[in-house]
């Protein structure tokens, strides 16, 4: 029997859609001035974008829509908003809504790995709630701190500008020291938010999130 789409799919698709409309007006601006490189950069972005909805085989088909579409979000607003708006100019707590979420994001995404990791038969393990938010916690400050590597080497390679001057500083050095700390706020939320909440469920003899996340895909686990 074939599987249903799941609805949040149909909200993804117009999500998608919506962003890359606003993409267009500004492609169509830089066509017509001549920016032919800023332009051939947008449309490459918009590819990126439309590919969870344009291709539906293979792994992108597998991985659940929640977590497509906040990729897709979070790209829209870290590359187009970010830098070809110039939103990190324009706004200087950008960058850190930016970081604080994504901190956030990869503090679940740290939860359900290691989640999934403690349910399989497969694998001969059980944790404690509070392992896997410690486990999640520090997932998510490594990957924020990764990214912070990245950018000084493309800054220092490449001659590019992703570590931001702040607060009076040219160097970057505040800048990535405030990413670091917002990426350690967004996965301390997360963390202990998800500890609280797999607490209660387990207390209450309830399913908590992580669980019904894992029934609603059983494709992606299998």
């Amino acid at each position: 029997m074939t599987e249903e789409p799941h609805p949040i799919g149909r909200k993804q698709a117009l999500v998608t859609y919506a962003m890359l409309a606003a993409m267009a007006f500004e492609l169509a601006g830089l066509l017509w001035s001549a920016r032919w490189v800023q332009a051939v950069l947008v449309v490459a972005l918009m590819l990126v974008i439309a590919l969870p909805v344009i291709h539906r085989r293979g792994v992108i088909a597998i991985v659940p829509v929640e977590i497509q579409v906040c990729t897709v979000i979070f790209i829209f607003a870290t590359l187009f908003l970010g830098e070809f708006r110039d939103f990190y100019g324009r706004f200087w707590w950008w960058d850190l809504v930016l970081h604080t979420c994504s901190g956030v994001l990869l503090g679940l995404l740290g939860f359900l790995l290691l989640y999934l990791l403690n349910e399989t038969e497969a694998v001969d393990m059980a944790l404690r709630p509070a392992f896997l938010a410690f486990f999640a916690f520090c997932f998510a400050v490594a990957l924020g701190a990764l990214w912070e590597i990245f950018e000084f080497a493309m800054d220092q390679i490449f001659g590019m500008t992703m570590q931001k001057p702040m607060l009076g500083d040219p160097s970057g050095l505040t800048d990535t020291m405030w990413d670091l700390i917002v990426d350690t706020i967004g996965a301390l939320i997360a963390s202990l938010g998800g500890l609280i909440y797999l607490l209660r469920a387990r207390k209450e003899g309830r399913k908590d999130w992580l669980h019904r996340f894992v029934e609603r895909y059983p494709r992606m686990f299998n």
